[in-house]
């Protein structure tokens, strides 16, 4: 079945290149039969400036395409790179006019051009790097729209937008922050929402050496499982770490269902758990509950 969207995609910029490639080339012709005072040398200018900017159009409109359908359904071509592809097309257009009206070659308008190029790179070298870095970000997409991530251990948030330069991140206190592209991609970056939205969180808490260790896995993996927040499947665990002056050190291990809830998640088990220590009659940690953030706390983006 034929793609009627496709084809009005193509059809525009191909019939407009199909005509000024036709005037062109049998300008001469019917200028000499229909009008034969007619500026010869205007016409052919005008045909071939709209030669140059339809197929611009066309061949934007193809690689747009083609880039399109290269894509997958879980990782798609940023339609940043579609754009920069589409400018870069058009500007050569606009070089290539300019060349003919100044009655020069392409290569040769482009060759002269090049000391004007460097000197307004060099100006606009961060924009430059910013937006290299966005494609970059946007070719490897270690996150998307919507995505909860953590740059640099400091800065948290849920990314609502990706521009050419900036991404933009909603934090949880709903404040607004812009950062660029190029800072995101110097940085360590941890994406809470991929590969999937879940993952396993943990804190490690000390108890009073007068517990058996026995007896606080036990209490403690009773009091996680207990706080309906959490994923059940899989079971939340305990883990001994290490027998310490203070106490002996436990990592309560457990699944969180999104970022989201990842605060209320800590709360809940912290309050299971005063709960639990309190209701069996256990004595209290000799010094304060201790929150340590695990090493391996979330899974990074680039984990397996």
């Amino acid at each position: 079945m034929i793609d009627r969207d496709r084809i009005f995609h193509f059809f525009w910029p191909a019939i407009l290149f199909s005509i000024s490639v036709f005037i062109y080339v049998f300008h001469d012709a019917a200028l000499q039969q229909f009008a034969p005072e007619a500026d010869n040398t205007a016409i052919r200018q005008l045909s071939v400036a709209a030669s140059y900017y339809s197929g611009a159009w066309l061949l934007a409109r193809a690689v747009g395409a083609a880039l399109k359908g290269a894509g997958n359904g879980r990782r798609k071509v940023p339609k940043l790179l579609r754009e920069l592809i589409t400018a870069a097309l058009f500007t050569a257009a606009t070089i290539a006019t300019v060349a003919m009206l100044l009655g020069q070659s392409a290569g040769g308008a482009l060759a002269s051009s090049g000391l004007i190029i460097a000197i307004i790179g060099f100006a606009i070298r961060n924009v430059l790097a910013d937006v290299l870095s966005g494609i970059a970000l946007g070719l490897e997409a270690p996150f998307r729209i919507g995505d909860w991530v953590e740059i640099d251990g400091s800065i948290r948030g849920r990314v609502i937008e990706i521009g050419w330069r900036t991404t933009r991140l909603q934090t949880r206190n709903d404040t607004y922050m812009i950062l660029p592209n190029s800072q995101i991609s110097r940085q360590k970056l941890t994406n809470y929402s991929a590969p999937k939205k879940h993952y396993r969180a943990s804190l490690e808490i000390v108890l009073n050496h007068d517990i058996p260790v026995d007896q606080g896995k036990e209490l403690l993996a009773a009091a996680a499982a207990s706080t309906e927040i959490i994923m059940q499947s899989p079971r939340p665990d305990v883990r001994a770490l290490s027998y310490d002056a203070e106490g002996v050190r436990y990592a309560i291990r457990y699944w969180v269902r999104s970022f989201v809830d990842d605060i209320d998640c800590r709360d809940a088990i912290l309050v299971a758990v005063d709960a639990a220590i309190r209701k069996s009659g256990l004595p209290p940690p000799t010094s304060r509950v201790k929150l340590v953030p695990a090493e391996d706390n979330h899974r990074r983006p680039d984990a397996k």
